[in-house]
Formats: C-alpha cells, structure tokens, sequence
C-alpha cells in the first residue's frame, strides 16, 4: 500500500544577501534567535544535523541527514521527530533554495515527502511561516518574532 504525501512550499523575499541568509539558517547562534532552535550538524552530505531546542533542556526535537549542501544556494535534509528517527517512512525532505534577486535574497522552502493528514504535515504549514518571517524580521532589523506565540483569544 503506497502512502497519500503532500508537501508544502513557502517563498519569502529577504533585504540580505544568499550568503547571510544561509548562514542564518545552518549556523546554530544565528538560528537560535530568530527560531528559538539551534540546526546543529557538520553540515557534510551524509552527515546527521538536529534540530535543538536552545534551552537550559537542549532537548532534540528533529533530526535528520544532509541530503545536499551548496552554500550559498542549497541545501537538501531529510526531517523527522527525534522519537521516529529510525523509523525511514516518517522522514520528510526539506529544500531551502536561495538565490540573488537584484538587492535582496530570494528563499523557498519546499517540504515534500510529507505523510498526508499527519502532527508533522499539520504542523509545518503553521510553524515555516511564522519562522521564515522571524527569519526576515530578523536580516532585516536584527530583531526575530516570538516564534512561540499563540494567536490572541477573541
């Protein structure tokens, strides 16, 4: 029985530079303030990276392998829940393409392989958005968003 998978892709315009904002996204004191997580890894093909949460806890929330490394312009890594890991079937793939738009940095996000209806699809369509903003916010002023926060009651 083959699987339903989805994917989700987001393209977002940044005032930096392809070099700054792949730094951004694979050094660890970068990530952590504008994601509130750390991407973690030697950034090698073939080399485990992890997602860490940058707390007094340090917990590894998400783990995977680089697939591709092409800084400044690709990166390709599969992703999954820390406590799925050795499963292979749970793993998604994300690519982060960057490339030069006159003066500013051009970035998509594509997160394919996704099981259809699972936590992980639901929960990417909420979580890039709010991090690739912060992610901008922060190139562009220094300053990220709470990716934590919950929407304002009614």
């Amino acid at each position: 029985m083959t699987r339903e998978t989805t994917s989700f892709v987001y393209v977002t315009y940044i005032a930096s530079t392809p070099e700054k904002v792949f730094a951004a996204i694979t050094t660890p004191e970068i990530a952590r303030r504008y994601w509130g997580h750390e991407n973690v890894s030697s950034w090698q093909r073939g080399a485990r990276w992890e997602h860490v949460k940058a707390d007094d806890a340090r917990t590894v929330e998400l783990v995977g392998e680089v697939i591709e490394h092409d800084p400044p312009k690709r990166l390709v890594i599969s992703w999954a829940n820390a406590s799925e890991a050795h499963q292979p079937e749970s793993h998604s793939r994300v690519t982060f393409e960057i490339e030069r738009y006159q003066d500013m940095a051009r970035l998509t996000v594509s997160h394919d392989d996704l099981i259809a209806g699972s936590g992980m699809a639901k929960g990417i369509s909420k979580g890039w958005p709010i991090v690739l903003s912060s992610l901008k916010s922060y190139l562009e002023t220094g300053r990220g968003l709470d990716v934590f926060a919950k929407p304002a009651s009614a």
